[in-house]
């Protein structure tokens, strides 16, 4: 085993090609009051490039000995696996954890574009180490987004600057995805504070020995609450408080985990813990859900990081392994065997990563684009087009990504043969981590309801995007413009079919809404890989030649799977017969 298998290095030609040439997004950033004067193509490349060393050099090496270590708890007390605490320290120290922060409180204020970037790079790395400046950034924007002036200004400063973390506290034992049913109290008090009462489970970095400090926002209801979700109310409640005391919170366990053993999921127990409201009272999951969908865009990446380190691993391996001869003959004579990338299948499998690696980080960045330009564009309505489509997006980046992460990395794992079973090799554990991610922040099934249901059947995000694709048509050669086209039009008909079949059946939505998911993400990425294809055409060189060959094979072995998620599409709910399952 050589040191590439489980090293990694950051794909920057891959990202600045998709940042200024796909999406020209320097070019916007110029004219943003925002941005104006801060970043340039050169700029950027410097950022992506310190991002990467760090990612690489500094992170990515802890990530087996993370993992074979994990957490630790004692008394209450969780301790991150050796050389997190440097990490983190290196990491904060950088600016990293607010990168896309608020400068008026101390981040860096960049596009949530570049941030997009950076994030992948931190969880190709390590996935458990990118979980603790998620959940800070994600709590940042929150706070941002709903906080008090004062909240604001007593905590985003030492949160951006990574001397304190975030968590959100929103699961229940008996309150998973429907978080009407939670049953943490908050009780007001005459200071203008909340006493918060009641236990969370499946707390990411909930509690940790990274800072001194974790902040937690928690949903709870008062007691006068409505009942179900619009009786929620959203809470700041700090581990540590102003004075320096203990607040009255604590971790009662650590799960232990298929993955991701070096991120602490923790059970939080909130014994009359000091709290601040953050936002309206009983609008709470309104403010949360600022957060959940930046996680959700954060998950997917994770998804699409995972898929990028297992394509790099098991290329190396591929290039490496030797067994067997080519079909057409020895293709290294000299040696005992041939590399077994020289097999019709294995380049299969190879491609396929590729394909759906590098189509995905096309994806994850435009949907990250609409959300700047949803914010920082000059016309109204260009900033409510972005925003559609950025809500469209971004369950369909944290379903399809992650879904996709999982077959690259079971394909990564393929290709190394009984090695990618062996722990040695971290093949299997890129599985393991990546499995996580189609479950947390809302499970992909979700993801798939709230995207049919709401963002397609109701909402204006689909009739953008599609007109966008359309725009594009006459500007692509034939051998992308055709398939495309005919893609489209047998979703547009899908799409109709449901709009009408919705409304007499109430679970048509329900048994359709995971393959259209699919069937939209392939398309979608259909659109992106034909507009880079035209961009690698224009030039002539081997990344610009690889990218060309890349869309091709996406759109003969890929794109056609549009057509089995069709057709499942297409029988309905009556397929989904219960009695099937009454004798198992």
């Amino acid at each position: 085993m050589t040191d590439n298998l489980l090293g990694y290095r950051a794909p920057l030609r891959d990202m600045q090609f998709v940042v200024n040439d796909l999406l020209q997004a320097p070019q916007q950033w110029a004219q943003w009051p925002a941005t104006a004067g801060m970043l340039d193509a050169d700029t950027l490349q410097a950022v992506l490039e310190e991002a990467g060393r760090l990612c690489s050099e500094r992170i990515a090496p802890l990530n087996r000995s993370s993992d074979e270590e994990g957490c630790h708890f004692e008394g209450g007390v969780v301790r991150t696996p050796a050389g997190f605490r440097e990490a983190w320290s290196e990491y904060a120290a950088g600016g990293w954890v607010g990168i896309s922060g608020d400068p008026e409180y101390g981040g860096m204020g960049m596009p949530k574009l570049v941030a997009a970037m950076v994030e992948e790079m931190l969880n190709s790395a390590s996935l458990a180490f990118g979980l603790y400046p998620m959940l800070t950034s994600g709590l940042c924007v929150a706070l941002a987004a709903h906080g008090s002036a004062a909240l604001c200004a007593e905590y985003l400063p030492k949160l951006y600057s990574g001397e304190w973390a975030g968590a959100m506290c929103l699961t229940e034992a008996q309150a998973g995805s429907d978080l009407g049913l939670i049953r943490t109290r908050a009780e007001a008090q005459a200071d203008g504070s909340y006493r918060i009462t009641g236990s969370k489970i499946f707390i990411t970095a909930g509690e940790h020995d990274l800072t001194d400090n974790i902040i937690h926002l928690v949903l709870a209801r008062l007691p006068d609450a409505p009942a179900g979700s619009r009786g929620i109310s959203m809470f700041l409640v700090p581990k540590v408080l102003a004075d320096g005391s203990a607040n009255l919170l604590s971790c009662g366990s650590i799960e232990h985990k298929m993955g991701i053993k070096a991120s602490s999921t923790c059970v939080m127990n909130f014994d009359g813990a000091t709290g601040w409201l953050v936002g309206e009272l009983n609008r709470g999951l309104n403010a949360m859900f600022t957060m959940m969908n930046y996680e959700r865009l954060g998950v997917g990446i994770q998804g699409l990081a995972a898929g990028e380190r297992s394509l790099q691993s098991a290329l190396a391996y591929a290039r490496e392994r030797l067994q067997g001869r080519a079909p057409g003959g020895a293709q290294a004579p000299q040696q005992v065997a041939d590399p077994i990338i020289v097999q019709p299948d294995v380049q299969r499998m190879l491609l396929t990563m590729k394909a759906l690696t590098e189509g995905g980080r096309a994806l994850a960045a435009q949907v990250a684009h609409w959300l700047d330009l949803s914010k920082q564009a000059a016309d109204a309505q260009e900033r409510q087009q972005a925003g559609e489509l950025a809500a469209l997006g971004i369950p369909l980046v944290k379903a399809f990504l992650t879904d996709n992460g999982l077959e690259s990395c079971v394909l990564g794992q393929q290709v190394y043969g009984g090695h990618g079973y062996i722990r040695e090799w971290g093949q299997e554990q890129l599985v393991r981590d990546v499995r996580i991610t189609q479950i947390y922040e809302g499970t992909n099934g979700i993801q798939a309801l709230d995207l049919l249901g709401r963002k397609v059947l109701m909402g204006n995000g689909y009739a953008l995007l599609t007109a966008e694709i359309r725009r594009s048509l006459p500007e692509l050669p034939a051998e992308f413009a055709t398939p495309l086209n005919a893609a489209l039009l047998w979703l547009d008909e899908l799409t109709a079919w449901l709009r009408e079949e919705s409304g007499r059946d109430p679970a048509a939505v329900g048994a359709a809404a995971v393959e259209y998911l699919q069937l939209l993400g392939h398309v979608a990425l259909g659109w992106l890989w034909a507009r880079m294809a035209v961009l690698a055409a224009a030039q002539d060189d081997d990344f610009c030649r690889t990218k060309l060959a890349t869309a091709r094979f996406y759109f003969a072995r890929l794109l056609p799977r549009i057509h089995s998620l069709g057709a499942c599409v297409r029988a309905g709910s009556g397929s989904l017969d219960m009695q099937a399952l009454a004798n198992v």
